[in-house]
């Protein structure tokens, strides 16, 4: 019988394994949990591309700014809205006052999506 030293790289292996050994098996017995996480990566894909450009914001506001933005955006996506429609209404609201300022959380994408829904429940 052939033994391995406890600190080669085959038993650190061995132990990383066996201590995530509950999440490994977890989809085993639960089937909403994925095998892989590629879903997710590709849904964060585009903010990972765009970080190289937000090194060259010019500044630390302008760079907020574009985090913003961003999150916005792919919130908006993520709720399968159009960023356009939506930043192009949402932005119209702030600007003409129909919304107010303490009432800004009501064009949050999941908010917004909820308000566009209830005309047609409506008619």
């Amino acid at each position: 019988m052939r033994t391995s030293s406890t600190k080669s790289s085959l038993a650190k292996a061995i132990r990383y394994t066996l201590g995530h050994w509950a999440g490994l098996g977890l989809f085993l017995t639960d089937g909403r949990v994925e095998v892989d996480n590629n879903t997710v990566e590709r849904t964060i894909r585009p903010i990972s591309l765009g970080r190289k450009n937000a090194l060259f914001t010019g500044s630390d506001g302008g760079g907020e700014t574009w985090a913003i933005l961003a999150s916005l955006i792919n919130s908006a996506k993520l709720h399968n809205l159009d960023p356009q429609t939506y930043l192009a209404d949402v932005l119209e609201r702030i600007v003409s006052g129909r919304t107010k300022v303490n009432a800004l959380h009501e064009l949050l994408p999941w908010n917004w999506k909820a308000l566009q829904a209830q005309p047609a429940q409506a008619a």
